[in-house]
């Protein structure tokens, strides 16, 4: 028995070699990730005698080439949650942390449970582009929020409330909205209080027909009445102007980015296996069914119901101790804060539509006549959602 035990960090990983009975076969030292070292790497440990394992941990995405590149040198590896590692001791009591410490600790944690290490698989190309869309959406998404709040911050002094005034949806072919581009044009009460009903109606309509947005006549008349009455707190000067027009500007960017990465999330998705499975589950729409796939991946790699609800933080633990018993048992929240995100959205749908012969709904509509909290219902609705979801696409 080998154990090996690779502590990964960016640049570079530490390798420490242990047998049974405290052997050392290797003391820890530095690997750099090129190419040519990992391939000695790959080599050192081949010529091992006897069985060898290879265990690291799950950091960010440091881990996923050496772990793929040992994988595909016919190498057994182990990734395990950061978590275990953490929790196993090591029978100390002091908690050294250095990557030379950490590489034995990983070895000695491959030799106590070497039975039930499970061998890495690398994600197929498809899900894991699909996964990487879906972090950068998330993440374009928050900006997104951030510039909205600010334009609409800024707003408030030199037109306020003029977004309320528009409700068209999110454009598809470039994500923009409506009222973000209106005020590219009109950034100031001025530019439409001061011109008169039928001058900004034929602006206003000469605006609408080269952006593709539908004309109505009562919606001018509706704006420029608005415009007359509310109240700015800055002059519609030149530098006033350009913070407006640079903010929409800005926002009008992040919303195509978040449109174009929301159009090939959902490409990358269509070419997957249980994509109408998906998007055939009540609640699941065209931005929550991808991000479900994204985060989930392949469900046959849990092998029970039980297992893919621990995997994302959707068990409790018990915490009992002599005459003390606990009276609730929150969730780990062990797993990806990304699928619980998106799984409490879908919550949301099914709390507003009330589909009444819906199976999810029922429970949630169950847990919340008996006076549960908001959020244990909605957290336990979240759970049997998912539960379903790996049965069908099962």
């Amino acid at each position: 028995m080998n154990a090996v035990g690779i502590d990964v960090s960016k640049g570079k990983s530490t390798v420490a070699i242990l047998q049974p009975k405290g052997i050392v076969v290797a003391s820890s030292y530095d690997v750099p990730h090129t190419g040519s070292d990992l391939k000695v790497l790959a080599a050192t440990i081949k010529k091992l005698r006897g069985e060898t394992r290879v265990v690291m941990e799950a950091t960010g995405n440091y881990y996923e080439p050496i772990a793929r590149f040992l994988h595909e040198q016919g190498i057994f590896v182990s990734v395990v949650n950061p978590m275990l590692i953490s929790d196993f001791g090591g029978n100390t009591l002091r908690k050294p942390k250095t990557d030379k410490k950490d590489a034995v600790k990983l070895a000695l944690y491959t030799l106590t449970y070497w039975l039930d290490l499970k061998q890495y698989q690398p994600q197929e190309d498809l899900r894991k582009s699909l996964k990487m869309l879906n972090r950068q959406y998330l993440q374009t998404d928050k900006v997104k929020t951030m510039l909205n709040n600010n334009l609409i911050s800024q707003l408030d002094l030199t037109f306020p409330g003029i977004n309320k005034l528009f409700t068209s949806p999110v454009i598809e072919q470039d994500g923009h909205l409506k009222w973000v581009d209106f005020v590219l044009k009109f950034p100031h009460r001025d530019a439409v209080a001061k011109l008169t009903p039928s001058v900004f109606k034929k602006k206003y309509q000469r605006w609408c027909e080269q952006k593709g947005y539908y004309y109505r006549s009562s919606k001018a008349e509706e704006i420029h009445e608005f415009a007359r009455e509310t109240v700015s707190a800055v002059p519609a000067d030149a530098f006033i102007l350009l913070i407006i027009k640079q903010a929409a500007t800005l926002l009008n960017a992040v919303l195509e980015n978040v449109q174009a990465l929301h159009t090939e999330m959902k490409h990358v998705a269509e070419m997957l296996p249980e994509y109408e499975i998906v998007m055939s589950i009540y609640g699941v729409g065209d931005k929550t069914g991808p991000q479900l796939m994204a985060e989930i991946g392949d469900a046959r790699r849990f092998h029970s119901r039980r297992a893919i609800t621990a995997y994302f933080g959707y068990d409790s633990e018990n915490n009992d101790s002599g005459q003390h018993t606990s009276k609730s048992d929150p969730i780990t929240k062990k797993g990806a804060s990304a699928l619980r995100r998106t799984l409490f959205i879908i919550m949301l749908s099914l709390l507003q539509n009330q589909p009444v012969d819906n199976p999810v709904y029922q429970f949630l509509d169950k847990k919340r006549s008996e006076g549960k909290h908001y959020y244990c219902y909605m957290t336990a609705a979240a759970n049997k959602f998912l539960r379903i979801y790996y049965a069908k696409v099962n």
